[in-house]
C-alpha cells in the first residue's frame, strides 16, 4: 500500500484527513491503483487525473461538515456525470451530459470526487457483467470467475481498492449479485429513495440507483447523503434514514423453507449460507423457515411481457434505428419484446397484483429476510457455454426484490471451503433500509473479514448515528414478554412502537419469575440502591394516543412506574406489585429476563436442524 494511503474505508479516510493528510496523495494513490491492478475492463471512461486534483484543491483544509469530503468514487456508465460520456455500454448510443445525475450531484456537494465512468452488462440487462463490448471487468477474488453484473465495473473497482465507493444501478440484482461476487458490501435502497433523474432507465418503475462499499458503514454515508426526494424525478419518493444501530436487539428473520432452496448443485455454497445463518442465531436473533414459492414466481414475472416491453420502451427510438448496435445478447432480449402487445403488459401487472396478496402477509410476519445473495459461482467459461440459463440462475434470491417494492444489502459473511467468497442478501418491506444495514453491519463485523481484494482490516465500529428524536412520543421500558423476538412484542408493534435502545435499570432492582403467566412474564420490583442489580430492559417509543391503549391493557399483577435507568435518565415502564411475588422465583442473578429463558431453554436453531 502507498505510504501516503491509508485504506479507502470512509472512516480510515476521514482519520488520515484529521492528521494532515492530502487529498492530492489519495487521488494520485487511486491512479496508480489502477495502473497496478492492470484491469482494462473496469472502467469506459476515465477522469483526467489533473482535474481531480484540482477538484480536491478546491476542497481546500478538511471539513467534517462534508460527510464525504475527499472520498474518490465512481460511477456505472448508465448515470450521467457532466462532461464524461455516458454510453450504457454501447458505443453507438453515447452522448456528453451538461449536467451530473441527482444523485452524483449530491455526492460531489458532499465532498466526494469521482474518478470515472465504470463497465456494465449493455443498458443494464444482465446479472453476469460479461455482456459488453468492451474488455469484461475480472473478478476481483478470481478472474476465472464471472464478475456479476450488471454493475461490474463498480464493483471491481472498490473490490480492488481503487475508489472507496461507487453507483450501480439495480433492477433484477445488479446493485447485490456483483457484490456478493466480490466480497463487498451491496445496498440496494427502496424503490425510490435515490433519484433516477439523469439514469438511463432499463426498467423505470423498478430501477434503483445502488451502492459498492468496502463496509457497512461506508455505504450508510452515502445512503444518508443520496436518499434525498427529488421533484424532477416522478418516482422519487421520501425513505428515512435513521441511525445505524437502531434495530431490536432480538429480529424474527425469514428464510426460505429447506423445500424452497436452490443452489444448482454448489454444495459448498449451501454451506456457506447455513454458516450465515448460525452466525445470525449466534447474534440472538430468531430464524423462521418462510414458503418462498411465490416469491419466486414474482421473480418469473420479471423476464415477461410488461417488464421486458418496459426495457424496449427505455430504448426504442435507438434500437428501431440501431438494432445491430446492440451485443448479440442484449438485442436477443430487446427484440423478443417487440411482438409483445399492451394485453400482455396488463396481465403481467394483474399476476404481480395477485401475487403481491399472496406474500404481503409473509412479509409482515417478519421483521426482514435472509437469503443467499447468489446460488452458486460461474466461470467465464460457465457464461461462453450458457449465457441466458446462468444468468437467470443467478437472479434466484434476486428477481422479486423490487417488483415487491423491497430494499435489500448484500454482505459478505465469509470465505467458503473452496476460498471463495460467501455472502448473504438481507431483504425488508420499502422503508426499512436502517433495519438491513444495521443488521448487515453486525454480521460483517462478526465474520471478521477484510476489506474486498485489498487485504485491508475492518475498521472499527464508529459510533451510531443516532435518529433524530421523537419529541412527540413517549418511552416506555419493556423487561419481559414485551421484549423484541418475544411472544407479546407485537402489542407493540401493532400500537406503531419504535424500538430506541437496548439499557439497563440501576441496581435497585430485583427480577422475579411469576407463577401461573400464560405467556410467561417477569416481575420486576424496586427495592432500593445497592439491594437489588442492574437488568436488561429494551426502551421503546409510542405515541401518547399508544401509550394510553398499552397501560389500559396491562393486566394485574402488573402496574406501570417510573424506572430508574443505569444512565442516570427515568422512563415509565414494568413493575410488579408486591402481592404478584408470591410464589414467584427469584431470577435477579440472571440478569434480565432473556437471559433467565436461555438458561431454562437453550435455542435450538434451524441452521443445524436435519
Amino acid at each position: 500500500m502507498n505510504a501516503t494511503r491509508p485504506a479507502l474505508d470512509i472512516t480510515s479516510l476521514h482519520a488520515f484527513y484529521g492528521d494532515g493528510g492530502s487529498v492530492a496523495d489519495v487521488v494520485e494513490a487511486a491512479f496508480a491503483r489502477i495502473i497496478e491492478v492492470s484491469d482494462p475492463g473496469i472502467f469506459i471512461h476515465l477522469a483526467e487525473k489533473d482535474t481531480v486534483l484540482a477538484e480536491a484543491a478546491k476542497l481546500g483544509a478538511f471539513d467534517p461538515a462534508k460527510p464525504l469530503f475527499g472520498i474518490p468514487f465512481a460511477v456505472k456508465d448508465n448515470i450521467d456525470v457532466a462532461g464524461m460520456p455516458t454510453t450504457a455500454a454501447c458505443p453507438d448510443y453515447a452522448y456528453l451530459p451538461e449536467k451530473d445525475a441527482t444523485v452524483v450531484r449530491l455526492l460531489k456537494e458532499a465532498g466526494a470526487l469521482v474518478i470515472g465512468k465504470t463497465n456494465l452488462d449493455q443498458f443494464a440487462t444482465g446479472l453476469v457483467g460479461v455482456r459488453s463490448p468492451y474488455p469484461i471487468p475480472r473478478n476481483a477474488i478470481d478472474p476465472k470467475l464471472v464478475p456479476g453484473g450488471s454493475s461490474s465495473g463498480s464493483a471491481v473497482a472498490t473490490a480492488q481498492g481503487i475508489v472507496s465507493f461507487a453507483l450501480g444501478t439495480d433492477t433484477a440484482g445488479s446493485g447485490r449479485i456483483p457484490a456478493g461476487l466480490n466480497n463487498i458490501v451491496g445496498l440496494k435502497p427502496s424503490v425510490g429513495a435515490f433519484s433516477t433523474t439523469g439514469v438511463i432507465p432499463a426498467c423505470r418503475t423498478l430501477d434503483c440507483v445502488s451502492v459498492f462499499a468496502l463496509a457497512v458503514d461506508d455505504a450508510w454515508k452515502v445512503f444518508s447523503v443520496a436518499a434525498k426526494c427529488d421533484e424532477t424525478d416522478p418516482y422519487s419518493k421520501s425513505v428515512p434514514a435513521p441511525g445505524l444501530g437502531s434495530a431490536q436487539p432480538v429480529l424474527t428473520i425469514g428464510v426460505p423453507s429447506r423445500a424452497d432452496l436452490e443452489f444448482f448443485g454448489d454444495t459448498v455454497m449451501e454451506a456457506a449460507y447455513f454458516d450465515a445463518l448460525s452466525m445470525l442465531e449466534e447474534l440472538g436473533h430468531n430464524l423462521v423457515e418462510v414458503p418462498f414459492g411465490n416469491f419466486y414466481k414474482v421473480a418469473n414475472l420479471l423476464y415477461e411481457g410488461a417488464w421486458v416491453a418496459e426495457r424496449y420502451t427505455a430504448i426504442r427510438p435507438f434500437f428501431d434505428d440501431m438494432e445491430q448496435s446492440l451485443y448479440p445478447v442484449t438485442r436477443q432480449i430487446y427484440t423478443a419484446a417487440k411482438s409483445l402487445s399492451a394485453a400482455d403488459a396488463f396481465n403481467g401487472f394483474y399476476a404481480l397484483q395477485a401475487l403481491k396478496k399472496e406474500v404481503a402477509p409473509l412479509i409482515a410476519s417478519v421483521d426482514l429476510f435472509c437469503v443467499p445473495t447468489a446460488p452458486t459461482h460461474y466461470t467465464v467459461g460457465d457464461l461462453e457455454a450458457e449465457p441466458l440459463r446462468e444468468n437467470a440462475r443467478l437472479g434466484t434470491y434476486t428477481n422479486f426484490v423490487n417488483l415487491l417494492d423491497m430494499c435489500g444489502i448484500a454482505v459478505p459473511t465469509g470465505t467458503r471451503s473452496d476460498g471463495l467468497p460467501a455472502s448473504v442478501t438481507l431483504l425488508a418491506a420499502s422503508g426499512r433500509d436502517g433495519l438491513t444495514a444495521t443488521l448487515a453491519r453486525d454480521l460483517h463485523q462478526a465474520s471478521g473479514l477484510t476489506l474486498g481484494a485489498t487485504g485491508w482490516s475492518q475498521p472499527r465500529l464508529t459510533p451510531s448515528i443516532s435518529a433524530p428524536a421523537d419529541e412527540d412520543l413517549i418511552d416506555i421500558v419493556v423487561v419481559g414478554a414485551h421484549l423484541s423476538g418475544m411472544p407479546l412484542n407485537h402489542q407493540l408493534i401493532d400500537l406503531g412502537g419504535k424500538f430506541s435502545r437496548a439499557a439497563h435499570t440501576s441496581g435497585a432492582y430485583r427480577l422475579y419469575a411469576l407463577p401461573g403467566t400464560v405467556p410467561p412474564k417477569p416481575g420486576m420490583v424496586g427495592v432500593g440502591e445497592g439491594e437489588g442489580s442492574e437488568i436488561e430492559v429494551e426502551v421503546w417509543k409510542l405515541s401518547p394516543a399508544a401509550f394510553g391503549r398499552f397501560v389500559a391493557a396491562i393486566p394485574a399483577p402488573l402496574s406501570i412506574g417510573t424506572i430508574m435507568l443505569s444512565d442516570g435518565t427515568s422512563a415509565k415502564g414494568f413493575l410488579a406489585e408486591p402481592l404478584a411475588l408470591k410464589g414467584a422465583s427469584d431470577i435477579t442473578n440472571h440478569g434480565g429476563w432473556r437471559a433467565y429463558l436461555r438458561k431454562l431453554s437453550p435455542p435450538q436453531g434451524i441452521s443445524n436442524a436435519g
